[in-house]
């Protein structure tokens, strides 16, 4: 039996994890936190949204970033300091604007098509995470917005997701608790949402189950492959030892590119930063003024999900500015006061803020599939849709892996 090495234990690489084992691998994971799912898996938006599948490389973006750069509390702000992995980064971006719409229909078959797996895994496993299945409801303030919605809906369409547009009256028909004016939305029936860290802990525990080992606490110090054996030097609390494998999956998010260039490997991942609040729903007036069916707002690039009875998670905006965990109040005050806006029954009295660092590829694709050597493996890179295209991106993983390196 083949052993492979996971590297990270946020939802790629515990959905890795569960994959390579069920295909019959012996698998470690190894992962520097306490737990599975401590990162940039532990508070995001909570949605599984094929309807947010529209891939950012079209020029607007970049409109947006220059309009905004000095903008504190803007919904795309970038650090206006170059370097060279952000100029790099950039360029392959801006290379990646006439694959627009090719790319938002091929990211929308893979949210699709992951649904299946990542609903089946929870049912068969007994996992809980506060799954609600209402749809996702896109609202419009403008005509200008909402035309766009419909241009990306053809797009949509061609990746095979079916979304309706709604009027005011339907929109709040759909989700009565909301308030302010709208031009108009787009209602998505199949999508849904649910807490990502509790199903990340709940899938690190079946595969616990199969078999798979877990190396908490241990922070990969080298990577090194040659086609056959794979070394991978960590460091713990008892200090430093080297594990001998016979192929690795790199899963680590942000922190991928540096092992894949140890590992002979470009892999120009950019770290860009998105922020949440948890409100907690301590009342019922709350619980009742809070919205039951999940939202994004086009505008101010915010999601939203209900938890559970007494949770509402607010996520979103996108911050270019490197390796950079701060939590920024002028970038989580934004959140509150649309809360405050579209909710006002809504006490924000207890906010927990929290900021995520999301592993972004220039062309908005994760990067599965084989290294230079072949017995390197990716499953990394998914941007704003880890949780949604995570089970697809396993599944294709082993398939990879399977080719390449036999059971």
């Amino acid at each position: 039996m083949k052993h492979i090495a996971i590297i990270g234990g946020g939802i790629t690489g515990v959905t890795s994890a569960y994959t390579l084992a069920k295909a019959g691998y012996q698998v470690t994971l190894i992962e520097k936190n306490r737990y599975a799912g401590m990162e940039t898996s532990y508070a995001n938006g909570g949605q599984l949204s094929a309807s947010n599948a529209e891939v950012w490389t079209h020029p607007s973006t970049i409109v947006k970033g220059l309009k905004w750069m000095f903008t504190k509390d803007a919904p795309l702000l970038m650090n206006p300091t170059p370097t060279w992995h952000k100029l790099s980064w950039m360029a392959e971006f801006v290379a990646a604007i006439p694959k627009y719409r090719d790319n938002t229909e091929a990211t929308t078959r893979l949210a699709i098509a992951a649904r299946e797996h990542l609903f089946g895994w929870a049912e068969k496993e007994g996992i809980d995470f506060d799954h609600k299945r209402k749809g996702i409801l896109h609202i419009y303030r403008n005509k200008a917005g909402f035309d766009h919605a419909g241009t990306v809906s053809s797009m949509l369409a061609a990746g095979g997701l079916p979304r309706r547009a709604v009027t005011p009256d339907e929109m709040r028909a759909i989700e009565p608790t909301l308030q302010g004016q709208y031009y108009g939305g787009y209602f998505t029936e199949s999508d849904s949402t649910g807490d990502i860290h509790k199903y990340t802990h709940g899938l690190s525990q079946a595969c616990a189950r199969l078999g798979v080992k877990f190396l908490y606490g241990h922070q990969v110090l080298s990577a090194s492959a040659d086609g056959h054996r794979a070394q991978l030097a960590l460091q713990h609390a008892g200090g430093t030892e080297t594990h001998t494998f016979d192929g690795v999956v790199v899963c680590a998010g942000v922190h991928g590119r540096g092992i894949a260039a140890q590992l002979g490997d470009r892999l120009n991942i950019y770290p860009v930063k998105g922020y949440s609040i948890t409100v907690h729903l301590s009342d019922e007036a709350s619980q009742q003024a809070a919205p039951q069916v999940s939202l994004l707002d086009d505008e101010t690039k915010l999601v939203t999900s209900r938890l559970g009875q007494d949770r509402f998670r607010v996520a979103g905006t996108a911050e270019f500015n490197g390796f950079n965990h701060d939590i920024r109040a002028d970038r989580i005050r934004p959140l509150v006061n649309w809360v405050n806006q579209c909710f006002p029954g809504v006490s924000t009295r207890r906010a927990e803020p929290w900021a995520g660092l999301r592993p972004m590829m220039p062309n908005m694709l994760p990067r599965v599939g084989r290294g230079q050597r072949a017995n390197v493996f990716y499953n990394t890179g998914h941007g704003h849709l880890g949780w949604t295209l995570s089970a697809i991106t396993a599944h294709q993983l082993v398939g990879h892996v399977q080719q390449h390196l036999a059971a």
